[in-house]
């Protein structure tokens, strides 16, 4: 069955059609389209309409497209979240249904470099915590978490404790109220070390949140760099009119 039903451009038909099917179930999550000529053919449209079509699905992350093997169908992400406001992995999580949990995996005091002790404008006999974790959702992994801060912002036995949430043990004392944050995102292919820890494969992207979290005197007191599995996460940003 062609998709000549309506006066709109045929690309934009072909979008329409191409998700419709995904919708139903034609084509599954992961699973690969068939070839450009299959496709054109079975649609009516020419091989330049379709690909402008498939340019425009992949932009939307509803396909992606890898050289030399295919096009394939994207999942649809589990966990969606808006990034103006400062919200934890677990309630992200929880807000999906499912389990959150933490794996730790590294919790080390080191004596701060140069960069840390102007970064954290901390002194150098403070030694800065670097904590490496997993989080999961349902026992599955879908964020590496690396967390640095002034090891003295943290109660002592934090790390023994196995605390979850970084945020609720720094505003325990009451002497630090995380105020904003500076989140830098980017997407990257597969890492070397984030990736086989959070169960991908070469076909699955990450994102990559830098995140520098300020007290209300602009004092950073944590930095925060997480790699989300890409076919789990999506983020947006609401911007308005000014």
């Amino acid at each position: 069955m062609t998709i000549r039903t309506d006066h709109r451009h045929l690309y934009l038909q072909v979008i329409d059609r191409l998700k419709a099917d995904i919708e139903a179930g034609v084509y599954k999550e992961n699973e690969k389209l068939p070839s450009e000529f299959e496709l054109s053919k079975s649609l009516g449209v020419s091989r330049a309409t379709l690909r402008e079509a498939l340019r425009l699905l992949e932009e939307d992350n509803v396909i992606v497209r890898r050289h030399g093997v295919g096009t394939f169908v994207n999942p649809k992400p589990i966990f969606t979240s808006g990034i103006e406001q400062l919200s934890s992995i677990s309630s992200m999580i929880t807000g999906a249904n499912m389990t959150p949990g933490t794996l730790l995996l590294r919790a080390e005091e080191s004596v701060p470099t140069e960069e840390e002790i102007e970064r954290f404008q901390c002194k150098e006999d403070d030694d800065i915590l670097t904590i490496e974790r997993v989080r999961t959702a349902d026992d599955e992994p879908v964020v590496y978490c690396i967390d640095k801060l002034p090891a003295h912002y943290l109660p002592k036995h934090f790390v023994e404790n196995k605390e979850v949430s970084i945020f609720s043990a720094l505003e325990q004392s009451g002497a630090i109220h995380v105020a904003y944050a500076v989140t830098y995102i980017d997407p990257i292919g597969y890492h070397e070390q984030a990736s086989p820890i959070l169960r991908c494969g070469p076909e699955t992207a990450l994102l990559v949140l830098k995140q520098y979290h300020y007290d209300e005197d602009d004092r950073l007191v944590l930095y925060s760099k997480n790699y989300f599995r890409a076919d789990k996460f999506s983020f947006h940003v609401v911007r308005k009119r000014v």
